[in-house]
């Protein structure tokens, strides 16, 4: 028992003291857990060979695998009274946090997508004779986790399961999902299925009877979201809803309105028509009798 709890202890000192060898130390956590959407910081501290270094220093941040993965960040710091320049960052979402010349090289990551789960590795380079470097073999791994988001809901019919609705949705850990609606019959008719598919929440409510408003509801540790669909059924004949027969009445006043509008507006066009005429030929006559008084004077 006492050789286990010695174990423990070493393990734990590992973890915090980091690496070592050749007067090189990293102190890395193994693991730092980011939000999507938000930022998170890659700790790395570190102490090199020389007690007095006022050459060149390269800082270098790679995914994936050491020594030869992918490189997502670097600075270079050219003096002692230089600061460390980027002169790389992947997709201009990495930031230094710390100073190197006082031995920290810790970056952030801005805007977290789900991309961006991977293990990271710190490393850094001294321009000196011996050309000094360091990199951490285990580096730290990025842990992403989201708030519930729901991508889509759908309504469907099938012979086996009739009307039925779909919501998908996502979130780390995955989130789990439920239905509330208006369930006016058994409800074991309303029981949900559902399944996980890549990463996704998946849950089917099957034979939707009754028209309304379906809500599906997704739920983890970081917080709640919902979406909701309306579902109606097209109804004939004798089964027709007191809405649809509204509807319809409304449509047919409005139809028989414009015809009377039409009417009326065709009738006075057709009055105006047959009066023009006897207005120009009163006009003709009156200026005809004015032309022959003036002549019998």
């Amino acid at each position: 028992m006492r050789r286990l709890g010695l174990f423990a202890a070493c393990l734990s000192c590992i973890l915090q003291q980091g690496t070592k060898a050749n007067g090189w130390s990293f102190q890395i956590p193994p693991e730092v857990t980011g939000v999507v959407g938000k930022m998170a910081a890659l700790l790395c501290t570190f102490t090199h060979p020389h007690k007095n270094y006022n050459g060149s220093m390269t800082v270098i941040w790679r995914v994936k695998e050491p020594y030869n993965g992918t490189i997502v960040f670097k600075c270079i710091s050219h003096s002692s009274h230089e600061p460390c320049k980027t002169t790389l960052s992947f997709k201009n979402k990495y930031k230094l946090l710390g100073n190197p010349r006082s031995n920290n090289a810790s970056i952030r990551v801005d805007n977290l997508t789900w991309s961006d789960g991977e293990r990271y590795f710190c490393r850094v380079e001294l321009s000196t004779d011996r050309h000094d470097k360091y990199e951490t073999k285990v580096g730290t791994r990025l842990h992403l986790v989201a708030p519930p988001r729901i991508l889509n809901i759908t309504v469907g019919f099938d012979t086996d399961r009739g009307y039925n609705a779909q919501c998908l949705a996502e979130g780390e850990p995955l989130p789990s999902l439920q239905w509330t609606g208006p369930w006016h019959v058994k409800q074991a008719n309303h029981t949900p299925v559902a399944r996980t598919s890549l990463g996704h929440q998946v849950t089917e409510l099957h034979y939707l009877t009754q028209d309304g408003k379906y809500t599906c509801i997704a739920t983890n540790s970081h917080g709640k979201a919902e979406g909701t669909v309306y579902f109606f059924k097209f109804k004939s004949g004798s089964d027709s809803s007191p809405f649809l027969i509204l509807l319809y009445t409304t449509i047919a006043i409005k139809i028989l309105i414009l015809f009377i509008i039409l009417g009326v507006a065709a009738y006075v066009r057709q009055d105006n028509t047959t009066e023009q005429p006897h207005l120009t030929r009163q006009h003709v006559q009156e200026s005809t009798y004015e032309n022959f008084d003036g002549r019998a004077e």
